[in-house]
C-alpha cells in the first residue's frame, strides 16, 4: 500500500473514533479507585487570644450560676408596680403612653434618644417594665448586662430643667410631669384656668420634678436634699446598695443621714404633710372643687376656676400624686400647701 492510501485510512479512522465518540460510544466510567495516603500535617496557628478565650468559657455562668441573683430580684420585681400594675393594660397600646407604659417601647425610645411625647406610634404587644427594660440584658453576656441602659442626665419634657442624678437618671426618663397648670389657661380668658376631665394635674408621675422643687403652682421650688444628697437619687432611696426590686423605699438609706430612725416619718414630717393635705382636701370639698365618688375616692370636679381655685386644686393633685407625703422636697411641699391655704383664705 502506497503512503498516500495509507494517510488517507490514518485520516478516515481518526474521524470515525471523534464520531463515535461525540455519540456516545464511550463507555461507563469505571469505579473510583481506593484514597490516597494522607499528606503531611500543617504547621501549627497562632495562638488565640486568652481574654477572648476566657470571657467565652465565663459568659453565661456569670449570671446563670448557683446563686439566687435572677430568681430573687425576678420574685421582687413581680410584687412591684413596674411588674404587676394596670398602667400596662390600658395605656401601652396608646401613642401618647407607650414610652412609659411598654417596658420594651421605652427600651427602644431610650436606644434612639427620644422622650415619651416623641413615640410615633402605640405598641402592639405591650410589655411590662422588666429586666430587659432597664438592663443591658444579653448584650456581652457577662456580668456587665447587668449595667443600666441609661444613667444619662435627662431634659425634663415640661421644665426644661436638666434632672441629674446619678442611677435614678433612668427613672427620671418617666418620672416626671406631661404637663404643668399653664397648660390648662382658658382660651377666652387667660386670668381662668378650665379642666374639661379630672385630670386637672400633672400625670401620676412627677416625682422627678419634686425633687427638683418644680411642678406645683405659686412658689418658686429648689431642688430637695433627697435630689442634692442621696448618692443616685431614686434608685439610692428605693433599691438601696442591696438593689431590691420591689422598688420600696430602704429605711437603711435613710439612716445614712438620719441616724437611729425607725420608720420614714422622720421628725414626723410625714404626718404633718398628711395632716395638712386632709385639711387642704376638706378645705376643697366645702368649695366644691372636689367630689367623692361612691368607692371613696376624690376626684377633681371639672370646671373652670380663678387663680385661687387653681392654686389650691392644682396643689393639692400634685402632692396627692407625688406619692412621697413630702419626703421628696419636704421644704417645697410645705410651701405648696401654704400658698393652697392662702389662697382659699383658710386658716390651718
Amino acid at each position: 500500500m502506497s503512503t498516500k492510501k495509507m494517510l488517507v485510512l490514518l485520516g478516515t479512522m481518526l474521524i470515525a473514533a471523534a464520531f463515535l465518540a461525540a455519540c456516545g460510544g464511550a463507555g461507563e466510567p469505571g469505579p473510583a479507585g481506593p484514597p490516597g495516603p494522607a499528606g503531611p500535617a500543617g504547621s501549627q496557628g497562632p495562638a488565640g487570644d486568652a481574654a477572648v478565650m476566657n470571657a467565652a468559657d465565663l459568659t453565661c455562668t456569670e449570671c446563670h450560676n448557683d446563686t439566687a441573683i435572677i430568681t430573687g430580684n425576678k420574685a421582687n420585681w413581680e410584687t412591684s408596680v413596674h411588674g404587676s400594675g394596670p398602667g400596662l393594660a390600658y395605656a401601652g397600646e396608646r401613642q401618647d403612653c407607650a414610652g412609659c407604659h411598654s417596658g420594651a417601647t421605652f427600651s427602644k425610645m431610650i436606644a434612639e434618644g427620644q422622650n415619651f411625647t416623641q413615640i410615633e406610634s402605640g405598641d402592639t404587644a405591650p410589655t411590662h417594665q422588666d429586666c430587659r427594660t432597664c438592663h443591658q440584658i444579653h448584650v456581652t453576656f457577662t456580668s456587665a448586662d447587668w449595667a443600666l441602659e441609661t444613667d444619662a442626665p435627662v431634659v425634663q419634657v415640661v421644665s426644661g430643667a436638666t434632672f441629674d442624678g446619678g442611677s435614678g437618671n433612668l427613672c427620671a426618663n418617666c418620672h416626671q410631669a406631661r404637663r404643668y397648670i399653664e397648660d390648662f389657661v382658658d382660651s377666652t380668658d387667660a386670668t381662668m384656668y378650665t379642666s374639661t376631665s379630672p385630670r386637672f394635674n400633672t400625670h401620676l408621675s412627677v416625682q422627678g420634678d419634686i425633687l427638683m422643687g418644680s411642678g406645683g403652682f405659686g412658689v418658686e421650688g429648689q431642688p430637695g436634699a433627697h435630689y442634692s444628697m442621696v448618692e443616685n437619687t431614686c434608685v439610692g432611696c428605693h433599691m438601696g446598695e442591696s438593689k431590691v426590686h420591689t422598688f420600696e423605699p430602704q429605711l437603711a438609706t435613710c439612716q445614712e443621714c438620719h441616724s437611729g430612725a425607725e420608720n420614714y416619718d422622720i421628725n414626723g414630717a410625714q404626718t404633718a404633710v398628711e395632716e395638712r393635705l386632709a385639711e387642704l382636701e376638706t378645705a376643697l370639698l366645702a368649695a366644691g372643687l372636689l367630689t367623692t365618688g361612691e368607692d371613696g375616692t376624690v376626684a377633681t370636679v371639672p370646671g373652670t376656676y380663678d387663680e385661687a381655685q387653681a392654686t389650691a386644686l392644682w396643689n393639692y393633685n400634685v402632692i396627692h400624686e407625688d406619692a412621697s407625703t413630702g419626703v421628696h422636697n419636704p421644704t417645697y411641699v410645705n410651701a405648696l400647701l401654704d400658698a393652697s391655704f392662702e389662697a382659699l383664705g383658710v386658716t390651718p
